[in-house]
C-alpha cells in the first residue's frame, strides 16, 4: 500500500498535511492573495485596529498585516525546505559511511558528530550566523549546519544493526557491493525513520528560524517575516497586542501541522512504537 492512502486514514497525518499544504498555498498564491502591498508604508494608517478595510489590522509603519502575514510564509516554508534539503541528504550520508564501513572511518565520523551535538542547538546556529551574517540564505545553513548529527546517529545505529544481516549478506552474494549496496539497498532501510524524524524536528525549525527572524538575523527588511513581525508588535504589545499575537498564532499553526504529520507518519511507518 502506498503513503497516501495510509496518511488518509490517520487523523493526525490527514490533518497535519492539509494544514501545511494550505500553508502552502497560500504561500504559493500571496501575489493573488494579499490585499496590500507588504512592504507598502503609510503612517497615516499607522497601529488601525482590525476593521473592514484591514482585516488583521495594520502595524507601526501603516503595513497590512494580513497582507505581510501572507507573505512571511514565503521565507519561512523556504528556509525550512532549504534546511529539509541539507540537513537529510547529509546527515544520512555520515551515518551510513560510519555504521557500513566501521573502524577508523566511524570513530573520526562519529567523534565529529558527538562535538556538533555537545553544542547548544539554537546557540549553536545564533554563532553561525553571526559570522555568516544575516539573511534567509545564511539562516538556513547556520539551522542545516548544527540539524544533522540526529539523522547521523540514527543511521549510523540503523546499519550498525543491518551490517552483519542475512538481508545484506545475501545482497553481497548476488555481487551487490559498493555504492550501489549503499544506494539500493541500505538507504531505503534508513529513510523510513529519517522521515518520521524530519517532520517532527520541522517544528522545531520553525520556531528556531523564527527566532533568527526576532533577533533580525533572518530574511531581511522590508521582507515580510513572522519572526520579525513579532518583534515589531513588542514594541506595542499591551496597546496593539494583535500584531505580534497574528504572527505568532501562524508559527503555532506550522509548528503544530508539522509535529500531527511526524507523529501520523511515527504510527504508519514504524508501528513498532505503538
Amino acid at each position: 500500500m502506498t503513503l497516501l492512502p495510509k496518511i488518509r486514514r490517520s487523523p493526525s497525518a490527514l490533518t497535519g498535511s492539509l494544514i501545511i499544504l494550505f500553508l502552502l498555498l497560500v504561500a504559493l498564491f500571496a501575489p493573488w492573495l494579499a490585499p496590500f502591498d507588504p512592504v507598502l508604508q503609510n503612517p497615516a494608517q499607522r497601529l488601525l485596529a482590525p476593521d473592514a478595510q484591514h482585516w488583521l489590522g495594520t502595524d507601526s509603519y501603516g503595513r497590512d498585516i494580513l497582507s505581510r502575514l501572507i507573505y512571511g510564509a514565503r521565507p519561512m516554508f523556504g528556509l525550512v525546505a532549504l534546511v529539509a534539503v541539507i540537513t537529510l541528504p547529509a546527515g544520512l550520508l555520515i551515518g551510513i559511511l560510519a555504521g557500513f564501513y566501521g573502524r577508523w572511518i566511524e570513530t573520526v565520523l562519529m567523534r565529529f558528530t558527538d562535538i556538533v551535538m555537545s553544542m547548544p542547538r539554537l546557540i549553536l546556529a545564533f554563532a553561525f550566523v553571526a559570522i555568516l551574517g544575516p539573511g534567509l540564505i545564511n539562516g538556513a545553513l547556520a539551522l542545516a549546519l548544527t540539524s544533522w548529527p540526529a539523522y547521523a546517529r540514527q543511521a549510523r545505529s540503523e546499519i550498525r544493526h543491518l551490517r552483519n544481516s542475512d538481508y545484506l549478506a545475501s545482497a553481497e552474494m548476488l555481487g551487490i557491493r559498493g555504492l550501489r549496496l549503499l544506494w539500493g539497498h541500505i538507504l531505503p532501510l534508513c529513510l523510513p525513520s529519517a522521515i518520521v524524524r524530519l517532520a517532527l524536528d520541522l517544528a522545531t525549525i520553525i520556531l528556531a528560524a523564527a527566532g533568527l527572524g526576532f533577533l533580525g538575523l533572518g530574511a531581511q527588511p522590508p521582507m515580510a517575516e513572522w519572526g520579525a513581525m513579532i518583534a515589531d508588535g513588542m514594541q506595542v504589545i499591551f496597546d496593539q497586542w494583535w500584531i505580534a499575537a497574528v504572527p505568532g498564532a501562524a508559527i503555532l499553526t506550522a509548528g503544530m501541522a508539522f509535529n500531527l504529520l511526524g507523529d501520523g507518519l511515527r504510527d504508519i511507518m514504524e508501528p513498532e512504537h505503538d
